[in-house]
């Protein structure tokens, strides 16, 4: 057995990624050469004493990456690297050397408060695996062509129903239309409906929908937030028929839209015959009171168009989002796509579908959610007992992120200290619509992808980063 690397069960960083480091080391050095076979995965997890889980996730990640790949009845074998030239033959000097080598120690990031990342290792990979292989036993020719410009009707009626059941919305099968991402249900709404020249957007608000707006000729009408949302007075004074808003988690600040204005935003929509684009993004994780009902299902007259992800609940990588379009727009839009290719892999529509149908989906997201509040837990706990009265918290009731703002102090200064202390924290900048607006003193932490002891520890070092031993 070849491979024994010296792995710490009491690091912070997780062991699979110990593992998928050390085999990559291995392959990029020349030590595992090409074509080399790894051990099993059965062999190399009784031979290490960890699970079979670990290892398979670390080889996973080197499967991804290219690293290695898949032979049938042979298991994985090393790729050859592509060794990269530098340009004209150009060698770097010796102080180039240590100049890069200088760099790379000092950006050593031990803990990444990068908003959304998902925990990856409580993935059930295994039963995902098995949805994948049932439906590439799929009868016909469905799975391995270009599929059904608006998605496979099954997985599109499974997810009616699991609106209905987790979030008040009563839909058709008709009215869902499956795309790759959020961006890309908006491109889709640019330019199939499509949204009129200029649409009101939440400032702050997601830049990745600015963007794609911005793209497509859209003016970008921006309406301030007050302290309970939307600014519902300044929404009516602006000449608008489309509005884009976050109204069960506000992004990025993490406010809920009260009934009242949520009723008068619909209103507004009633009156002046517009389009509500509701993203209700990670409605899955709510960690203080009830869960709050879409906007979508109050919405008697058919003004909103709701759009959902898998992203944070299931996997990024799966790129599955959905809209499910007013009644009264779906046929057009139907037919407006005709011509269209679904974006999303038709083979991973039918495992989801298989997944959901088996129960799984519903099962992972509850253990999902039980293991999110418990970071959100660990990480408010920790600002509490660490930070004091120098911060506040905004937005700690749901989702995998949340806003502090440290109390006279410039994120820039406080970005380049935690990252000096090996923790990477950001500026929520990008979503104001002038960037210039954002309070100075805030900061964006997610908080999805770190276990709780490296928020814990995460904590510790920006307190000493910011405040010292004070």
């Amino acid at each position: 057995m070849g491979l024994s690397p010296i792995l710490d069960k009491h690091s912070e960083i997780p062991i699979y990624k110990q593992l998928y480091d050390y085999i990559k080391q291995e392959i990029e050095s020349g030590a595992l050469p090409e074509n080399n076979r790894l051990p099993s995965i059965r062999q190399l997890s009784a031979h290490l004493m960890l699970s079979k889980n670990t290892v398979e996730t670390a080889y996973q990640q080197l499967l991804a990456e290219g690293y290695v790949h898949s032979k049938p009845r042979s298991g994985l074998h090393v790729l050859p690297l592509e060794r990269i030239k530098p340009m004209n033959g150009a060698v770097p000097t010796s102080d180039e050397k240590v100049r890069y080598a200088g760099s790379s120690c000092e950006r050593k990031i031990l803990c990444d408060f990068h908003y959304g990342d998902v925990e990856l290792g409580k993935f059930p990979i295994k039963t995902w695996r098995k949805c994948l292989l049932e439906a590439l036993d799929s009868e016909g020719y469905g799975v391995l062509g270009y599929g059904d410009p608006q998605g496979d009707f099954g997985l599109r009626a499974e997810i009616a129903q699991y609106l209905y059941q987790a979030r008040g919305v009563s839909c058709s099968p008709e009215q869902v239309f499956l795309c790759s991402g959020t961006q890309t249900s908006i491109s889709l709404l640019c330019q199939v409906l499509p949204l009129p020249d200029r649409v009101a957007m939440e400032d702050p608000g997601y830049d990745g929908v600015r963007t794609v707006l911005a793209n497509h000729g859209r003016e970008i009408v921006p309406i301030r937030l007050e302290s309970d949302g939307l600014s519902l007075d300044e929404l009516g004074q602006q000449a608008v028929r489309a509005i884009y808003v976050t109204p069960s988690h506000q992004f990025p600040l993490g406010s809920v839209l009260p009934v009242q204005k949520r009723s008068k935003l619909l209103q507004w929509a009633y009156e002046s015959d517009g389009l509500i684009i509701e993203d209700d993004y990670d409605s899955e994780f709510r960690y203080q009171g009830q869960p709050i009902p879409a906007l979508k299902a109050m919405d008697v007259g058919d003004r909103v168009a709701y759009m959902g992800t898998f992203s944070k609940s299931f996997l990024p990588a799966v790129r599955i989002s959905y809209i499910v379009l007013p009644d009264r727009l779906a046929a057009g839009f139907r037919q407006g796509i005709a011509p269209y290719s679904q974006s999303v892999s038709p083979l991973l529509q039918r495992a989801m579908l298989i997944f959901m149908r088996g129960g799984h989906y519903e099962r992972h997201v509850r253990k999902m959610r039980k293991l999110y509040q418990g970071k959100h837990r660990t990480l408010l706990k920790a600002i509490h007992r660490h930070f004091g009265e120098r911060v506040e918290v905004i937005g700690q009731k749901a989702g995998l992120h949340l806003l502090l703002d440290v109390y006279n102090r410039n994120n820039r200064e406080l970005i380049k200290l935690a990252s000096e202390h090996g923790v990477k924290v950001y500026a929520p900048s990008s979503h104001w619509t002038d960037p210039a607006q954002c309070p100075p003193s805030y900061l964006m932490l997610g908080f999805g992808g770190l276990s709780e002891s490296q928020i814990e520890e995460g904590i510790i070092r920006m307190k000493q980063a910011w405040f010292g031993n004070s």
